[in-house]
């Protein structure tokens, strides 16, 4: 059938109108908004446990998440981040977790530091006379030959056995492996009864608050732990898929205060009371220091 010019005319007309009406419907399309979950990752040591709970307070009560924590040992919280398998973890160390971060820096994103100062090393109550590591070899009956440690995959814990005690000579004193409350446990049990006990200790922690501790001082030559900071490591891509999330994890910072002080509350929770409404009642203290972590949204 042959078509007529004014035929034409129209289905032209019409074409460019539909045209303009897809790309007004398109221009009025709004981006997709992002994923409003988070699946963080952490280890079971007081400070972490601390902020992390704060952190699920937060995005749940402030920023609308849904919010995922899951506890895991040092070694397996890289490498299910590595894998994309949650958003972040919550506490690398990198002054302890080198070779963690040597192995898996490439598949993570550093969102940044939430506490700056760290410091590690053999701990032991004010009362013990001592005040060198070099002084626990002729001092090891003492502490019934024994370091009281944490978890056996922690940096801490690899530098005792695998630096300290061999630049010390201190074969006659076994590391034992435990974890961070059992390890606290153990050290509240020999002040009570003013016994002597040296463990793997580090600030921040609530420990320093609640007794008088020290760490022993470690020789000039043989230097092994220095300050640092503790870091959130994000998944490859958060900020793509979930840039919000990925900035209130980079804008929160505790000073040593603020962290020493959240960790004792949890310490001294009632029994009926949960972590997240100890961190409640946390933030509702620190309400303009909080708002100050989440992004402006557009």
């Amino acid at each position: 059938m042959k078509m007529t010019k004014k035929l034409r005319t129209c289905l032209v007309s019409g074409l460019m109108l539909f045209t303009a009406l897809g790309l007004t419907a398109c221009d009025k399309t709004e981006k997709p908004t992002e994923n409003k979950t988070a699946n963080l990752v952490y280890v079971n040591w007081a400070e972490g446990v601390a902020y992390t709970h704060l952190a699920n307070v937060v995005l749940t009560d402030k920023m609308g998440y849904d919010v995922t924590l899951t506890a895991a040992d040092v070694g397996p919280a890289y490498i299910s981040v590595a894998q994309g398998k949650y958003d972040a973890m919550m506490e690398s160390w990198p002054v302890l977790q080198k070779s963690y971060i040597d192995r898996f820096g490439d598949k993570l994103v550093n969102l940044g530091s939430i506490y700056k100062g760290t410091q590690v090393g053999l701990v032991v109550p004010d009362y013990v006379t001592i005040d060198t590591i070099a002084q626990l070899k002729d001092n090891a009956a003492k502490f019934d030959n024994k370091i009281v440690g944490i978890d056996a995959g922690a940096g801490l814990m690899s530098s005792v056995e695998n630096k300290v005690m061999p630049e010390y000579g201190l074969t006659n004193m076994k590391l034992i492996a435990s974890s961070g409350p059992a390890m606290t446990a153990a050290l509240g049990k020999a002040i009570a009864k003013k016994e002597w006990i040296v463990v793997t200790g580090w600030t921040p922690h609530w420990m320093f608050s609640r007794w008088h501790l020290k760490f022993l001082k470690q020789d000039p030559s043989k230097q092994v732990w220095s300050k640092g900071v503790i870091n959130i490591l994000g998944r490859k891509g958060l900020g793509k898929d979930k840039p919000e999330l990925k900035a209130f994890l980079s804008n929160m910072h505790l000073t040593d205060k603020q962290l020493s002080g959240l960790m004792l509350d949890i310490k001294d929770k009632k029994e009926n009371e949960t972590l997240d409404q100890v961190a409640r009642q946390w933030v509702k203290n620190h309400e303009q220091l909080v708002d100050s972590w989440i992004p402006a949204t557009k």
